[in-house]
Parts: structure tokens; C-alpha cells; sequence
């Protein structure tokens, strides 16, 4: 981990309270910085299918797109997340998102696939600057009292951004080409990047450490063996890979019979994240009331719900399973998200990178691992893959109740 430098500080901390401008400067600067971020990260998700047409790939080969940048976001949150203790939250957020955009508008020039995934995977790796370090800067900055609500707006900002690019990407590429959806995108999020960087207040809570490697890896360590969070590690890694798995491949399902659906209406699915905006801050509000293991629980059961939901072969009780899977994958985010913060007291930037590690790795192994499934038994081995890692997140839950006792 880290030494502190040593400093008297004697002062209060000052946390900003729910309500004020600086507030509101946050959450705006946070909205920004998770628009840019996910629209950049799942922007190729929409398009998988055209970049299996015209490069002659198969759905696993695909998804690469996806999982090379997930992955090496995963690497990255290792590293970035304990550097933004020495160089500042600011910083490393400013420029990790500045960098990946201009990532992303280079990738728009790419007629190579395997210079494409190369591109997608610097930017995965550019982009964890921000992921790592945005929830440890809501939770040092806010007031906890408003902590799991505003973790909770946070998610939303990101759910926003993510269904933003997969729209566009999926319009854009249908009307002009990947080229210059990607383009485009690139560039709303150059300029989204530098609102964040007006925006952000900068920290009032944040010190800077020294770095003393012994220290940190004893404190990797120490998390990975604490059971409740190794717990919590695992039910993000199922989470996360569950949902980028029934996304990368609901459009290549849709696009045979019976739908025939062309990549642009495919895109539009990508609304349906939108229901994170209501569920992750609603599950923020009603941990405050219940017990965050029941309503982890619910949700995941509503997950596995929306998947049984999606066998019938009828466009909008496929969509409606959809709305519901997504509904219970923000909603668990949020509670999981919020339960990592609470209950780490000591190197939280680095219980908060291992989450995130977690989380997407799961996204990788999990998206690019459910084309064999695809492979063999198309839409029914994508459905008994997500329930059988869902079930398995089920008794993870009940375990992290059986360690509260």
C-alpha cells in the first residue's frame, strides 16, 4: 500500500452536503466523466454483429472488442486506483478520460482487427483511471449520510452514458460505417472531458501518500482474505459478466428468425439501461430501511427472472425480460458498490480497485467465454450459462448473511 506523509491536520473534515452547489457540481462533473467513460467502453457492444460481417468473425472473436478493453480496465484499476493516492483523484480522472477519447477518435482509423483490438484495449486501460477513482472520491468528498444516494445518481450517470454510445454507434454505423461512429463518439467525449475537468471541485478530503510497496501489497492481500469482501469481490465478478454476456449476444439472436432486426433497431435496446437510473438510486434508498443482503438477493432473483422471461420467441416479452434482468443488475451494483465502501476502513482505494477488478474481469471471461454457449446451443446456452452463475451469486448472498451473524 502507501505510507501517509506526515502532517498534522487538525482540521474537520468537510464534507459536501446533499443540496448545495458544490453538490450538484459533483454529481454534474461525475454524470460527465461516466458519460464519456461508458459511452467509449460499450460503444462497440451494439455493433458486434457488423464487425462480424465485415471482418469474418465469429461472435466469440467479436466480442474481443469488448473484453480486450474490459480486461485490461481490469488491470488497470490495480494501478491507477493506489496512483491517484500520490498524484491526486483529479488528476488521474482528468487525464485518464482525455486520453481515451483520443484513443478512441485514432481506433475510427483502423481497418486492421487486430489493430482495433489493440486500440480498444489501451483505451480499457486509459479508461480505469476513472473508474477506479470516481467512487473513493464520492466517498471521501460526500457526506455519508448521502453516500449510498449519490453512489447510487453515480451508476445512473453511468448507465446514461453507456446505453448513449451503444445507440449511437448502432445508428451511426448503419447510416455511415463504425468508422465514424466511433469518430464521433470520440469527440463528445473529448468535450464531455473537459467540462469534468472545469466542473470538478477539487478534493477537500484527500492527502497524499508515498508509496511503500511492502504496505501495499500486504493490504491486497488482507482484502482478498477478508471474507465479506472476497464475498462481495465474487457477486461483481457474476454480475458484471451476466449482464455484458446477454448483451453481446441478444443482438446476434435478434438478427435471425424470427426478427430479422437490422443493427440500428438492435441499438435502441440499449434504452432499456435506462431503467438503472431509477433502480440503482431506488436500491440506494431502500438499503437505508432494509437489510442491503435482502435487497441484493431480490434483485438477483429478479435477474434470473428477466433471463426465463427472454425464452419466449415474441420481440416485446423478450424486451420486457430485459427491462427486468437490467433492473435487478443495477440495483445489486448499487448495493454492492455502496456495501464495499461502508464496510473497508482501511486502504478503501484499494478494496474499491479489487471490486472494480473483479467486476470486470467478469466482464471479459464471462463476454468473450458465452460464444462457445452461443456456439452450441445459441440463445438456450446463453440463458442456462447466466442462471447457473446467478444461482451460484444467490448462495454468495446467503453466505455474506451467514458471515453477518
Amino acid at each position: 500500500m502507501f505510507v501517509e506523509k506526515k502532517r498534522i491536520d487538525l482540521k474537520k473534515k468537510e464534507y459536501i452536503q446533499k443540496g448545495t452547489k458544490k453538490f450538484n457540481q459533483v454529481i454534474l462533473s461525475l454524470f460527465l466523466g461516466g458519460f464519456s467513460t461508458f459511452s467509449i467502453l460499450y460503444c462497440v457492444q451494439s455493433i458486434l454483429p457488423v464487425f462480424s460481417k465485415q471482418f469474418l468473425l465469429t461472435p466469440a472473436e467479436s466480442s474481443l472488442s469488448l473484453s480486450a478493453a474490459t480486461a485490461m480496465m481490469a488491470i488497470g484499476m490495480l494501478f491507477t486506483g493506489p496512483l491517484s493516492d500520490v498524484m491526486g483523484r483529479k488528476f488521474i480522472m482528468s487525464s485518464s478520460l482525455l486520453i481515451s477519447a483520443i484513443l478512441t477518435i485514432l481506433c475510427s482509423y483502423m481497418n486492421n482487427w487486430a489493430d482495433i483490438v489493440l486500440f480498444r484495449a489501451l483505451t480499457g486501460f486509459s479508461l480505469s483511471g476513472v473508474v477506479s477513482v470516481a467512487m473513493v472520491y464520492i466517498s471521501e468528498e460526500i457526506d455519508p449520510s448521502s453516500l449510498s444516494f449519490s453512489m447510487g445518481l453515480y451508476i445512473s450517470g453511468n448507465t446514461i452514458g453507456g446505453c448513449s454510445g451503444r445507440l449511437m454507434s448502432s445508428i451511426l454505423s448503419e447510416y455511415f460505417s463504425w468508422h465514424i461512429a466511433l469518430m464521433i463518439i470520440g469527440f463528445c467525449s473529448f468535450l464531455s472531458s473537459c467540462f469534468f475537468l472545469y466542473l470538478l471541485p477539487p478534493s477537500r478530503n484527500f492527502n497524499s501518500i508515498s508509496i511503500d510497496i511492502r504496505i501495499f501489497l500486504k493490504n491486497f492481500y488482507s482484502h482478498l482474505i477478508n471474507p465479506k469482501l472476497f464475498i462481495l469481490f465474487l457477486i461483481g465478478f457474476i454480475l458484471m459478466g451476466s449482464f455484458v454476456t446477454i448483451f453481446n449476444y441478444i443482438g446476434y439472436r435478434l438478427m435471425l428468425t424470427p426478427f430479422f432486426l437490422c443493427p440500428s433497431s438492435i441499438g435502441f435496446l440499449s434504452i432499456i439501461y435506462l431503467t438503472g437510473v431509477y433502480s440503482s438510486p431506488k436500491a440506494g434508498i431502500l438499503i437505508q430501511k432494509y437489510h442491503r443482503n435482502h435487497i441484493l438477493t431480490i434483485a438477483l432473483f429478479l435477474m434470473i427472472t428477466g433471463v426465463i422471461v427472454t425464452q419466449k420467441n415474441h420481440l416485446l416479452i423478450i424486451i420486457f425480460g430485459l427491462i427486468l434482468f437490467s433492473g435487478g443488475f443495477f440495483a445489486s451494483h448499487s448495493v454492492v458498490s455502496s456495501w464495499i465502501s461502508s464496510c473497508t476502513h482501511i486502504a478503501k482505494v484499494q478494496a474499491t480497485s479489487l471490486y472494480l477488478f473483479f467486476y470486470y474481469l467478469g466482464s471479459s471471461i464471462f463476454g468473450t467465454f458465452g460464444g462457445f454457449f452461443w456456439f452450441f446451443s445459441q440463445w438456450l446456452g446463453i440463458s442456462i450459462f447466466i442462471i447457473t452463475m446467478l444461482i451460484f451469486g444467490i448462495f454468495l448472498s446467503y453466505q455474506l448473511k451467514n458471515n453477518n451473524k
